[in-house]
């Protein structure tokens, strides 16, 4: 059997490295090329012909959910396994819907990665473990009478945070200094008692800040 053509594209030099080479481990895997962002990745397949792409969906310039669907309508033979360290319904619903064939989580062992493009390249779709659990657990109803804490200039801030964004591009954004950013993000931490971006991403979907 001819070697899998795949591609792989993070934004980050590191993690992009260390696909590269577990991927170059396999014998029946050939890593045709890499990029950074969207566009790029769209300008590389086009170049190098991957039979499936491992795409990373937060990225500069054009990030994975615009990159996906761009590939899908100009090489639709191609196959697309999102990466990602979200695993909430409703970013995995969102990125399901842009026509990926699967969802992995970065933190995947070599052995799932392996199987995940395999899986793909022959037409079905993957899911590790994780992200089918969120999909299948029942989703936990809100309080009726849970009240927001939040301001409305916390809101914003939160989203722009669940977005991905620094707090100087925030500041730029919003027209106010870094400083006067680290202050609503700390006060919003204090006020939701949470302290990771994941944390603080999956309260921003659940009430619809996003």
């Amino acid at each position: 059997m001819s070697s899998i053509r795949v591609m792989i594209v993070d934004d980050h030099q590191v993690v992009l490295d260390g696909f590269v080479a577990r991927l170059e481990l396999e014998h029946d895997i050939d890593v045709v090329a890499t990029a950074s962002n969207g566009i790029e990745a769209i300008q590389n397949v086009k170049q190098h012909h991957p039979e499936v792409v491992l795409l990373d969906v937060s990225m500069p310039i054009m990030n994975g959910l615009e990159a996906v669907e761009q590939i899908n309508q100009l090489f639709p033979n191609v196959k697309v396994l999102m990466l990602t360290m979200h695993d909430n319904r409703e970013y995995i619903m969102k990125v399901m819907q842009s026509g990926a064939m699967g969802y992995v989580l970065k933190d995947i062992s070599s052995d799932k990665l392996i199987q995940a493009i395999k899986t793909v390249y022959q037409g079905s779709t993957y899911f590790c473990e994780s992200v089918t659990q969120t999909l299948f657990t029942p989703k936990p109803s809100i309080k009726e009478h849970q009240v927001n804490p939040l301001s409305r200039r916390e809101e914003t801030i939160l989203a722009l945070v669940a977005q991905g964004e620094s707090s100087k591009k925030i500041a730029k954004a919003l027209n106010i200094s870094d400083r006067t950013v680290e202050t609503h993000r700390q006060n919003i931490k204090h006020k939701l008692d949470l302290n990771s971006i994941a944390e603080l991403t999956k309260y921003a979907v659940e009430h619809g800040l996003l």
